[in-house]
């Protein structure tokens, strides 16, 4: 009776070492930033991304935006934000060299789609970047800064979208 009691007792030792020993999957990429206020606004929010494959998933929350306004949203190139206009964060983050658009047509890689603030000035958003990474490499997202504009992007006008003043801007930090 005790040598069973032994043997079950040794397999499951067996099984839990196993089963600790076991390698786990890596964690999927992840960064995020928080939205700061630019050009006199009150604007603040999150923004979180998550690599899922060869995409990027972007979850956002901005609020105290236009009510009931489109507003630009937009990756750019630096991850500076101490300006009080938001300037120091440079261009549109374009490592294709293409020119700034919509998602179904060629597109700046830190062109996003804009945000829809509702009546309480509001905006939340949840879409899919292709193209970009948060690993290393010349397509990764991860320390520049996230642009929220004053007004509606036009997709069309270059190099900006005619999407008008920065009015937040945070540093994508990889978590």
């Amino acid at each position: 009776m005790n040598l069973r009691v032994t043997g079950a007792a040794a397999i499951a030792l067996s099984i839990g070492l196993v089963a600790c020993s076991t390698p786990k999957p890596p964690l999927a990429p992840r960064a995020a930033t928080h939205l700061s206020a630019r050009s006199n606004t009150k604007v603040s929010g999150t923004v979180e991304f998550k690599q899922v494959g060869d995409q990027v998933e972007v979850k956002v929350v901005a609020t105290n935006l236009s009510r009931n306004q489109e507003h630009g949203f937009h990756i750019h190139e630096k991850g500076d934000c101490n300006s009080p206009d938001g300037m120091s964060a440079g261009g549109h983050f374009n490592p294709t060299n293409k020119p700034h658009g919509p998602h179904d047509a060629d597109h700046h890689l830190g062109d996003m789609p804009a945000l829809k603030a509702d009546a309480n000035g509001r905006a939340e958003a949840s879409f899919v970047l292709k193209g970009v990474t948060l690993t290393e490499g010349p397509a990764s997202i991860t320390g520049r800064a996230v642009i929220v504009h004053r007004d509606p992007d036009d997709y069309k006008t270059q190099p900006t979208g005619n999407s008008g003043a920065r009015i937040a801007c945070g540093v994508i930090d990889r978590l």
